[in-house]
């Protein structure tokens, strides 16, 4: 069951509990033992304000279980303070006061304390007043408000359950809208980075029909490796270091630049500084091999260059990565979120 309310049933509650005090109160003067009453409405009072005070979505089976044995309590104490039924008066208070506390029971997911309580209730006054007295006492509608309770409550929890069920799914679809969408702007950069970077040579190969020459296919290939930077890069390239890249791709350097996503959730904003800063590093290489990288998403950095020169002596005898020379490490920090006023 889903939790109802609680201001509203304290409220209705407090009140249910203060007129049903107020004829106990006045009950006392034309019962025989007034002090069995007393001792009755303090069982009550206590019962009942340590309920409103457990603070617990569903009321602590120790507290259930009192107010199962309060209900039983006070109902013997005011019935022996009397010397028969009387159906007129206030002398029933404690059908009312019991039914508030198992009332309160039934709501706070405790259903078979409630139902305990209330057969205990029922039982008592069919003992002391016979079946015409069930109904003219007060326990007959007390254990209607108990099954009003627990159908009410039951409903409602229903209700309120297909409400968040539906608002889920709301955010579920707001969420999936948000995606395409997000997709869907993606691959349009992405096709437009790539129509301008590619459409000149594809041009150029309609216009030769195919037939290109060396420095056509080395550019072919340069702009290959462009456009997958496209899908490898993607927030690592901007306009200066996209043409920094390409820049030492066509003089023959090895450049990679890949995205692993550390910087994800980074405002695109504060990217450019650092992407200019990391192109205005490789402007003036002349090294082999140049490799950006994201960093970590638990990292201090944003990104991660790297230039080597390649020993082309120990390249050619197989040593692999033997007398290289590393041009220029360089970690660049992450971008700093502004501050919300």
């Amino acid at each position: 069951m889903i939790p109802l309310p609680r201001p509203l049933i304290a409220l209705l509650a407090i009140a249910v509990a203060t007129c049903t005090s107020i004829n106990a109160v006045l009950s006392m003067s034309s019962s025989e033992h007034p002090e069995r009453v007393g001792i009755a409405l303090g069982l009550f009072v206590v019962a009942f304000v340590a309920t409103l005070l457990d603070g617990r979505g569903a009321l602590s089976p120790l507290l259930s279980g009192l107010n199962a044995g309060v209900s039983f309590a006070i109902a013997l104490l005011c019935a022996s303070g009397m010397s028969g039924p009387d159906y007129d008066g206030d002398e029933h208070w404690y059908i009312g006061a019991a039914g508030c506390l198992l009332v309160l029971t039934m709501i706070r997911r405790r259903p078979a304390h409630a139902w305990i309580g209330s057969g205990l209730v029922l039982a008592q006054t069919l003992v002391w007043a016979g079946p015409a007295g069930v109904v003219a006492v007060g326990a007959a509608p007390m254990v209607l408000w108990v099954a009003a309770a627990y159908f009410g409550v039951r409903s409602l929890s229903h209700a309120m359950r297909d409400i968040h069920q539906f608002a889920r799914s709301e955010r579920e679809a707001v969420e999936w809208q948000a995606a395409q969408d997000a997709h869907h702007f993606e691959r349009q950069v992405r096709l437009t980075q790539t129509s301008r970077v590619a459409l000149p040579m594809l041009r150029h190969i309609a216009e030769v029909d195919g037939d290109l020459d060396e420095d056509a296919r080395f550019e072919c290939r340069v702009l290959e490796q462009t456009i997958r930077d496209e899908i490898r890069g993607r927030r690592l390239l901007n306009e200066s270091l996209r043409d920094q890249v390409i820049a030492h791709r066509r003089r023959g350097a090895f450049v990679q630049v890949l995205d692993d996503g550390g910087l994800d959730e980074v405002d695109p904003v504060l990217m450019e500084p650092i992407l200019d800063r990391a192109a205005e590093a490789i402007s003036k290489l002349h090294s082999d091999r140049i490799i950006i990288r994201t960093a970590p998403k638990d990292s201090d950095k944003s990104l991660t260059v790297v230039a080597i020169t390649v020993d082309e002596t120990a390249a050619a005898l197989g040593l692999d990565d033997e007398g290289d020379e590393v041009d220029l490490w360089l970690e660049l920090p992450r971008p700093v979120e502004p501050a919300l006023a």
